[in-house]
């Protein structure tokens, strides 16, 4: 294997493992603090979503950015604009019945892969409540898939 792929390869294990960490430490802080601390994320409003694993089968909370719908949230794939879905997505998809927590507040909602045709509408809510998505949009090829929790 060549030098870079090495390296490559190391860089992604250490992302990989400081971002599951760091996921960890804030799911803990917000529990600890009964919800009222840990609520944002560079200052835009996440929320924390319990889902089961689609391999594993094991109950996992993981915080995503939260874009209030209808009576419901908006949860956005994007992998900050990677070319692959994040892993959450998989469990989504295998297992649709989660509970989103925002501010202390919990609910049990069902997700579902958003429509092509729907997007359109959707995009505009999204980036509305944070920026980014926009950006992640032009950095890959891949289609963002969008789940409507309801």
């Amino acid at each position: 294997m060549a030098s870079n792929a090495v390296d490559t390869e190391k860089n992604v294990a250490t992302a990989s493992w400081a971002t599951r960490t760091f996921t960890r430490v804030h799911v803990l802080l917000n529990r600890l603090s009964g919800g009222r601390l840990f609520n944002s994320f560079a200052g835009d409003d996440v929320c924390f979503v319990t889902m089961t694993g689609a391999k594993s089968g094991r109950t996992m909370t993981i915080p995503l950015m939260f874009v209030p719908y209808r009576e419901g949230v908006l949860l956005v794939a994007s992998m900050a604009g990677g070319p692959r879905n994040p892993a959450w997505y998989y469990n989504l998809v295998a297992n649709p019945d989660i509970a989103v927590s925002h501010r202390g507040r919990s609910e049990k909602l069902c997700a579902r892969l958003a429509s092509i045709e729907e997007k359109p509408e959707l995009w505009p809510i999204c980036d509305r409540y944070y920026a980014p998505y926009a950006e992640y949009r032009e950095r890959t090829s891949r289609d963002i898939p969008i789940f409507v929790c309801e």
